[in-house]
């Protein structure tokens, strides 16, 4: 495992040149001279700063990749860059997750056939960042992404993959694909081009195969010829669909010209049929006036009844203003009474305030009491221990003096100091325990207490919610009842009724169902609404039938209907042409009316079931709770009333009182807009409140997190002293085990004892302290709370004061909603009188518009007006006659307009088809003159770059003595490689399968080096290149390529090999990147960056 991290700058120097002897004898070995006889060494030390091109690696850090949980950041230098380490340290996994985060697919790699396989097991995604240098030539966007461009990929366990790019403020620009597609593009970085990013499966299948077609492949692939020869099959693929669909036009065609001959010729053949046209015009000319005379005859009375109607709207307006009058006196005394009572509202805001604080400061000094009483208990605690540890170590010096009387040597005395150190240290940690344990008890309780209070919460909020749900579906329905009251009884109410009336119709029903029965009923008094909805409660919106068999039926229909939701109550009961006789049973009283009394109910069969069921008969309505409260409970309620209902919905029998749940009526209210209004109000103060209940769950939720995390904290502090103090009583007791007698240094023991003695006394004096601490918060708590609790007391006092007048505002709110009702009583009458007088205004112009368009249509058929004597039926009847005679003439030689007709589209097929053969022909030579010059120029770059490649391959075996050949065959696909190792051996055959692993290996990298000098891409990565070579084939290609990146500064160069590269020259383009050898039982492998 490198040290390299560790060590100082002179050494990292040292460690680069190598100059250890062994090293020396290695190279000495292998016919290489020293670094400092290279001349290679002055050249890549001589190289100067040059800025490098944008788009090359400056770091990558990975994240769950593979089967390493980080590794990075690696910070790439701007020209060489040699990745070192083991098999199995990350190296092809860096070089993996370049090609991914760069857009390649899982099969590029050729680790995996899917993404989700780079996700590390047991984890749920894998991280990969990428930094481009973004400056020098041809940066992208430079005023939005900055100096660098950084592409973050995550890749999930489903094997999905997302892009976040970033500026170099950190700044997300884009998350689209087609974002990095554009900036690889502008830096030319192709992740799939072998030049640019080699793999070892790749190296073994393109360089290492021993089949000619493969290189010649793996060429062409490097300098994107295969691309351009695709896109050539493409275009040629095209031109032949082209020409075929021109043979098919010119098919296509030679039918088109013969049939716009045909029609030509009819077309010429035409004859006309003037007379009879001449006069069919005549006669609509008298047809025109002949309209316009009847429909003047028409129009005049309309307008007599229309001015009669308008002069009787004065009578609707003044009745609406005299309600409009008393609706403002009426809401003047609302708006009063609202006012004393938001001033009672006003005042107990204000009082609120300082109760919040009152309350927040009892709080603060009930947990400052608890603080103060945990301070007592901990000095209580720590003075018992130190009793209990004085009380030992007076015992331990007294069985010591008694030991050391009876023993003696130094041995013994050494092992005894040893052992009351470790006992020192057990009692140290032993109330370290202890006081640990009681701060666990602590957090633990504070957080069952914040658990507990915020499950409360969430139950309120569930509560509130649910609320909420209510009012939102209320709400709707009376929005919905706008257009249809029977919409209040549920959505799907009057589909049911019109499946009722069907089967009506169709005889399903020996008496036809009574239902709902809300909607059959009405209030005489509105402000009784709420309180007669709560007496009647589900039987609102139940069914009345006369037998079981309709009840089946009626069971049937609602399964239909009624898919979804609760289902109405069905109610069976016999059918009777009267009222019961209530008489007897029914209560009387000359103030309150019962619920019977109060109802308008015109089905007698709708009377029997309430009076049936429900007892309407022997209930009394009251508007006034207290009232009621006195009349049912006062000693001697009214004879035969069984209960009572007030304004307010609440339900007073003689013995007890039920408040009602709802607050206003759902089914029975008059005023739908003021219901909705009202709803409104309500599902906003609610959202308001649940926006505090999430507001206080997330203050409980923070706190919750941090007293876990202070747990979590002192359990693993109490655990390991737990395990410390046990190794330590392990090591006591194996002293202790020893059978030589022991003498002690009794003056450690006594100094440590009258340390004990001072601790005593100081805690005491902390202890005392604390209790008077105690005592103080403890008053201070107490008179905060006194000081809550009287304002408490005194809003509630005001509150109280505050009901009577809600219920005068509420009397005052029923007065304007029953002058509200009158009001729009008179403004749906005066609006259905405006209705009718604009019905009447648009049946009056509609005939105007059209008596002015047929004037018109008069005038341009016949300019001037004409005095016609006949009807307009008559008219018709001969125009008519006239119009069967020309048809019946049209139909033996064909009808004039369609041979026009046909004649023209015919022509205008004609020369269109012939303009798209003409166009199609066209193109296809055009095509044919680019594919040729293209062609030719694609012959003529395949020649130019495989002259390039062989000079380069040649110059680069020259260098080192070699000699060999490049032969491109284009017509076979094929390219043959001969190289022979040395001068001398010419004559031997230069067949690559002849050479050995290191040789066939520096040649490939002669090859690579050729081909990276004809391409281009900013970057140059190549895996394990020298995994066949000895060492001297090895120091061959090594200075090869850092001549090759020595020349090309503003190139970048990623090597990766397991070998430890410490022979490298220093220089400042030089960077070693060394990776930790792999640890299976945890892969955080972080690197080691030298720079030379």
């Amino acid at each position: 495992m490198s040290k390299r991290k560790s060590g100082s700058l002179s050494e990292r120097h040292n460690k680069r040149v190598r100059p250890a002897e062994d090293e020396d004898e290695e190279e000495d070995d292998g016919g290489i001279s020293d670094d400092q006889n290279d001349p290679l060494l002055s050249q890549v030390q001589r190289a100067g700063d040059i800025e490098s091109d944008a788009g090359i690696v400056e770091s990558i850090t990975l994240k769950n990749f593979m089967c390493h949980s980080l590794l990075g950041p690696f910070a790439f230098g701007s020209n060489v860059n040699f990745v070192v380490g083991n098999n199995g340290s990350g190296k092809s996994a860096v070089l993996t997750a370049l090609i991914v985060a760069l857009g390649g697919n899982a099969q590029t790699t050729n680790r995996g056939s899917s993404l989700k396989g780079f996700v590390k097991e047991g984890e749920s995604s894998a991280d990969v960042s990428i930094t481009l240098r973004n400056r020098g030539r041809d940066p992208y966007k430079p005023e939005v992404y900055g100096q660098s461009i950084t592409v973050d990929l995550r890749i999930t366990r489903e094997g999905l993959r997302t892009y976040k790019l970033r500026s170099k403020s950190g700044q997300i620009i884009s998350s689209k694909k087609e974002e990095l597609m554009c900036i690889l593009d502008n830096f030319n970085i192709q992740v799939d081009n072998p030049v640019s990013v080699l793999t070892q499966e790749m190296s073994k299948y393109f360089l290492h195969s021993k089949g000619e077609g493969d290189k010649y492949k793996f060429f062409m692939k490097a300098t994107q010829l295969d691309q351009m020869r695709e896109d050539f099959i493409y275009i040629k693929t095209t031109k032949n669909v082209t020409q075929d669909k021109v043979v098919q036009h010119s098919e296509h065609l030679k039918d088109i010209r013969q049939m716009f001959r045909e029609k030509e010729e009819r077309y010429k053949s035409l004859a006309s049929l003037d007379e009879m046209f001449t006069k069919l015009e005549e006669l609509q000319k008298q047809m025109a006036w002949a309209l316009v005379t009847e429909m003047e005859k028409e129009l005049e009375p309309m307008k007599e009844k229309l001015q009669s109607d308008t002069r009787l709207t004065d009578k609707y307006d003044e009745k609406v203003e005299e309600w409009k009058h008393k609706i403002e006196e009426a809401e003047n005394k609302y708006k009063q009474i609202q006012e004393r009572l938001e001033a009672i509202t006003q005042q107990v805001q204000e009082l609120q305030a300082p109760c919040a604080e009152f309350k927040a400061g009892a709080q603060r000094h009930n947990h400052q009491v608890k603080s103060s009483e945990f301070t007592v208990h901990l000095c209580r605690a720590t003075l018992r221990d130190l009793e209990k540890d004085k009380a030992q170590l007076s015992s331990r010096i007294n069985d010591l003096k008694l030991s050391i009387s009876q023993t003696s040597g130094a041995e013994s005395q050494a092992r005894t100091e040893h052992m009351e150190q470790i006992k020192a240290e057990l009692e140290n940690l032993t109330h370290q325990i202890s006081t640990l344990g009681q701060q666990t008890d602590q957090y633990q309780h504070a957080c069952v207490r914040l658990k507990e209070k915020k499950e409360k919460i969430r139950a309120e909020q569930m509560i509130l919610q649910r609320s909420i749900d209510t009012n939102e579906k209320n709400k709707k329905i009376l929005m919905s009842s706008r257009s249809n009251r029977l919409r209040r009884f549920g959505e799907h109410m009057p589909a049911l009724l019109a499946a009722i009336e069907e089967g009506c119709k169709r005889g399903r029903f020996k008496h036809k169902p009574r239902g709902p029965l809300g909607h059959l009923i009405s209030l005489k008094d509105p402000e009784l609404a709420l309180s007669v909805e709560v007496c009647l409660k589900n039987l609102l919106l139940a069914f009345v039938c006369d037998n079981h068999d309709d009840e089946k039926v009626l069971q049937g229909l609602m399964t239909t209907v009624l898919q979804k939701g609760r289902r109405p109550v069905i109610i069976t009961s016999k059918f009777l042409p009267r009222v019961h006789d209530t008489r007897r049973k029914a209560v009387n009283d000359p103030k309150y009316p019962s619920v019977l009394q109060a109802l308008d109910i015109e089905d007698p069969v709708v009377a029997n079931c309430l009076i049936d069921q429900r007892g309407i008969e022997s209930i009394l309505l009251i508007k006034n709770r207290t009232e009621a409260r006195r009349v049912m409970q006062g000693g001697s309620p009214p004879q035969n009333c069984t209960q009572a209902f007030s304004q307010e919905g609440d339900q007073i029998f003689t013995n007890r009182t039920y408040s009602a749940e709802q607050t206003r009526a759902n089914y029975l209210s008059g005023d739908v807009e003021e219901e909705i209004r009202h709803l409104q109000r309500d599902i906003e103060n609610q959202r308001a409140q649940k926006t505090q209940f999430m507001q206080q769950t997330e203050k409980l939720d923070e706190e919750l997190r941090q007293n876990e995390g202070l747990l979590k904290r002192v359990c693993m502090e109490q655990k390991a002293t737990k395990d410390k103090a046990t190794k330590l009583q392990l090591e006591l007791t194996d002293l202790q085990n020893v059978e030589e007698p022991q003498s002690e240094d009794l003056n450690p023991l006594e100094e440590d004892l009258q340390e004990i003695v001072t601790k005593i006394s100081s805690k005491q004096e902390e202890y005392e302290q604390a209790r008077a601490h105690l005592s103080n918060m403890k008053a201070s708590y107490e008179e905060a709370e006194q000081k809550y609790k009287q304002l408490k007391e005194q809003i509630n006092t005001i509150r109280e004061e505050a009901d009577p007048i809600k219920d005068e505002l509420s009397k005052t709110d029923q007065e304007v909603m029953k002058s509200k009702h009158h009001r729009k009583h008179y403004e749906e009458k005066r609006q259905a009188h405006l209705l009718n007088i604009q019905s009447l205004e648009a049946n009056v112009e509609s005939m105007t518009r059209k008596l002015e368009a047929s004037l018109s249509k008069a005038t341009e058929i016949c300019p001037e007006r004409q005095e016609i004597r006949r009807t307009a039926k008559s008219l018709d009847t001969e125009i008519s006659r006239l119009k069967v005679k020309i048809s019946t003439q049209q139909e033996q030689q064909g009808d004039r307009e369609e041979i026009v007709r046909q004649y023209s589209e015919a022509l205008k097929n004609y020369k269109n088809v012939t303009q798209q053969v003409k166009s199609l022909n066209t193109f296809i030579k055009c095509l044919d003159n680019i594919m040729n010059r293209r062609l030719y120029v694609y012959a003529e770059l395949r020649r130019f770059l495989s002259a390039r490649c062989k000079y380069y391959f040649d110059n680069m075996l020259n260098q080192r003595g070699y000699t060999g050949s490049m032969t491109f065959d284009h017509k076979n696909e094929t390219l043959s490689i001969t190289v022979h190792p040395g001068q001398g051996n010419k004559s031997d055959s230069g067949d690559m399968r002849s050479l050995s692993g290191g040789e066939r290996s520096f040649s490939t990298v002669c090859f690579v080096l050729s081909l990276w000098a004809i391409t281009e891409a900013p970057f140059r990565c190549l895996d394990e290149f020298d995994v066949y070579m000895d060492m001297v084939k090895r120091r061959i290609s090594m200075d090869m390529m850092l001549k090759v990146a020595a020349g090309q500064l503003s190139r970048q160069f990623i090597f990766l090999t397991p070998q430890s590269m410490g022979t490298l020259p220093v220089s400042k383009i030089i960077r070693i990147l060394r990776l930790k050898d792999p640890d299976r039982s945890q892969n955080n492998t972080p690197a080691n960056q030298d720079s030379g």
